[in-house]
């Protein structure tokens, strides 16, 4: 990637992209009650869009009660499971350092199928392994953290889906921003950390430890990529605690010119967490045509920089 020719986007000729919105954005919702329920019983700011979680599980009228969309689902907001429940998804959600959470999920008549994991407006598909179950490590997004997941739409009708809970006391210590999309885009997230070149020390990607440029943060991936039209996403974390040094974390957006994506719009969507205020912000790109491919764009601006003090 560093040694391709890069073009750079600067945030006003991205800005034209902007607005129009998130092409994963789900067409249904639940109720504000049953979304504040499902979602810890957290007020949304009028000024951050719904999570898109809580809008894609709806399996049920819009007009219905919270008591009655947990009995739809099969579940309770502990991730209890209904009774009458002989082959349903389980889900057990337990908080690590870091701000991370190891997610375990029990599907067993739903082997090798696809799901789709719900938190805090991320979704990402991931795939349930021959035994019906999936062991996953996931970057917390809010210090109440509530996980939805989804099972495929051709199961719906067999399978219910699962909430799991759970507090995540070093929350507000970790500053994040997610880099979510659907199919096989290209993107990437990157953050030099404090000044670094790319290439250099402290510049951070998903190949960062390939090329020996790691820094204090990491950059996980997301999503079964394997998938047809899977959603996807990066999530850069920095943890505030571990700080040895002032300064300015630079992130940028990135997407190399493929044959899969030249020529089309793609679309993305920005997360950035701090502590639990979430800012999002949405992109569509049109993609130079086909001569190109090779070549990267990179997106400038599209995420506020973050500034960090040394502790």
């Amino acid at each position: 990637m560093l040694n391709k020719r890069m073009i750079l986007v600067s945030a006003a000729t991205a800005a034209c992209a902007l607005g129009i919105g998130f092409l994963m954005q789900p067409s249904t919702s639940l109720p504000s009650s049953t979304a504040a329920a499902l979602e810890g019983g957290v007020p949304q700011d009028p000024a951050v869009p719904a999570p898109l979680a809580i809008e894609k599980i709806t399996l049920t009228s819009a007009n219905q009660t919270a008591a009655q969309t947990q009995t739809a689902l099969g579940l309770d907001l502990g991730g209890q499971q209904a009774p009458d429940a002989g082959c349903a998804m389980q889900a057990r959600a337990t908080a690590h350092p870091g701000a991370l959470v190891a997610l375990y999920i029990a599907a067993p008549c739903r082997a090798g199928e696809r799901i789709t994991l719900h938190h805090q407006g991320m979704m990402v598909t991931e795939t349930l392994d021959a035994e019906g179950s999936l062991d996953l490590l996931v970057p917390a997004l809010a210090s109440t953290a509530v996980f939805i997941i989804e099972p495929s739409l051709t199961s719906q009708r067999q399978s219910t889906g699962a909430v799991a809970q759970v507090e995540v006391p070093d929350m507000a210590e970790v500053d994040r921003v997610v880099l979510q999309w659907g199919g096989n885009s290209g993107f990437e997230i990157h953050a030099r950390e404090f000044g670094a070149q790319y290439g250099a020390l402290g510049h951070v990607w998903h190949g960062a430890d390939q090329l020996g440029s790691a820094g204090a943060g990491q950059v996980m991936q997301l999503g079964d990529a394997s998938q047809l039209a899977p959603r996807l996403a990066e999530v850069y974390s920095f943890q505030r605690s571990a700080a040895e040094v002032s300064g300015v974390i630079e992130i940028s957006v990135e997407t190399e010119i493929s044959e899969i994506n030249c020529g089309r719009d793609i679309s993305a969507q920005t997360l950035r967490i701090s502590g639990d205020q979430v800012q999002t912000r949405d992109l569509t790109l049109s993609m130079p045509d086909c001569t190109a491919t090779g070549d990267f764009l990179v997106l400038n601006n599209l995420v506020e920089n973050l500034k960090i003090a040394a502790k």
